[in-house]
């Protein structure tokens, strides 16, 4: 029995070594596009790999999978994030749990996951064929030599026409960009690149799409984790909109507008003879505050504030609006929503409907998270879940 892999990335790797393991007889042979395999574990997390996340803040799939949640959630009775962790302790990778639920190598160097894949694939004699670019005849081709196909070729950032899979075309949710960081055309704004607000809130007026986490202002705009779960949620209605949008910033993360009214009423009374900018709510960094001050169109003192001024105020700090008029890549690590639609395929084992013994795993499928280890264990779960699929067979 043969089984081919088509793509050397996380998740082609992930069902390559599970369904080795559970079929020592298999042929399995991984067939990578590229130079190298990989590539993707290797640069992601700043080169340290944020492989799952301990999900102890996540009270809803769907807070962190803006597609893929309902299938993610059978599918992790199966393989979980608990699975996911013991499986790379028990295969000689030690990991770390941050503050933020994040989970990392302990050896923080993303080497540590593929040194460990690389490994597991010499020990149980899994083939790799490098430079391996596979078009719609060359999988026809494969599929009639091998017993299986696994497709994990990723999020088809290059589009439809161009994939192997274009004879699924109808099968297909086109692919947008997932995860993205913001562009702002404010030059003061740009000015205050680096600084960081921990607790922020972004929302799209209008819409459902709302995020919460660290913000980072750049030269070009905004990013940090309140920007790119954004971008994740609200992906394809971004993408209708030619990425020209307008988002809200909270800026003091409060819940409760009235009690950001609360609060400056009582630095009003307490600072009456204070300039402004002397007094900064919310722990705001100086440079971020004074921008926000300049919005109010006013240098006095607190005390000298009007009702008007003060609701000016709690607007600008409870719902700023900025215009985002295009998107800007998340350094390397590209992500896509859409893909092979989860009704074509078998919810257990991830079988096509249509095409008896081929699989697909990881990002290939509709199924995308937003930052912080959710899409590496979306691939550790599909994989398994393939592997276990064909064992079964």
């Amino acid at each position: 029995m043969k089984t081919a892999i088509i793509g050397g990335g996380a998740a082609g790797f992930f069902s390559a070594i599970e369904l080795k393991s559970s079929v020592p007889e298999m042929e399995v042979t991984i067939f990578e596009r590229g130079k190298k395999v990989l590539a993707k574990v290797e640069i992601s997390g700043g080169g340290r790999c944020n492989c799952t996340n301990s999900f102890r803040d996540v009270t809803d799939l769907k807070q962190v999978y803006p597609r893929g949640a309902g299938l993610l959630k059978r599918l992790f009775k199966q393989f979980g994030p608990k699975d996911a962790y013991k499986w790379f302790e028990d295969h000689g990778v030690p990991l770390v749990t941050q503050d933020d639920q994040c989970v990392f190598p302990k050896a923080q160097d993303s080497h540590a996951i593929i040194d460990c894949f690389m490994q597991e694939a010499r020990h149980l004699g899994i083939g790799i064929k490098y430079d391996y670019k596979i078009g719609v005849d060359d999988l026809e081709c494969i599929r009639k030599e091998y017993d299986y196909v696994i497709m994990t070729t990723g999020g088809m950032a290059s589009g439809i026409e161009s994939s192997p899979l274009a004879f699924m075309k109808e099968k297909i949710i086109p692919p947008v960009p997932s995860l993205f960081t913001f562009a702002i055309k404010d030059k003061a704004l740009h000015d205050l690149m680096g600084v960081v607000v921990e607790n922020a809130t972004t929302c799209v007026p209008g819409t459902k799409f709302r995020a919460q986490g660290p913000l980072l202002i750049t030269h070009w705009g905004m990013s940090g984790p309140a920007i790119l779960k954004l971008s994740s949620h609200g992906a394809r209605y971004m993408s209708e909109n030619d990425y020209k949008f307008p988002i809200l910033v909270n800026w003091t993360g409060e819940h409760d507008m009235e009690a950001v009214k609360e609060y400056i009423e009582e630095i009003i009374q307490d600072n009456k003879q204070k300039q402004i900018s002397s007094y900064r709510p919310y722990g705001l960094q100086q440079r971020l505050w004074d921008y926000l001050v300049s919005k109010l169109g006013k240098q006095c003192r607190w005390g000298e504030l009007g009702k008007k001024d003060i609701n000016r105020l709690v607007d600008i700090l409870f719902n700023d609006r900025y215009d985002v008029t295009g998107r800007y890549a998340f350094k390397d690590e590209f992500v896509t929503c859409g893909g092979i639609s989860l009704d074509a395929v078998d919810k257990n084992t991830l079988e096509s409907k249509d095409y008896p013994n081929l699989f697909f795993a990881g990002e290939v499928l509709d199924i995308d998270g937003v930052t912080g280890g959710f899409n590496f264990q979306a691939a550790w779960t599909t994989g398994y879940a393939v592997a276990k699929g064909i064992a079964s067979k």
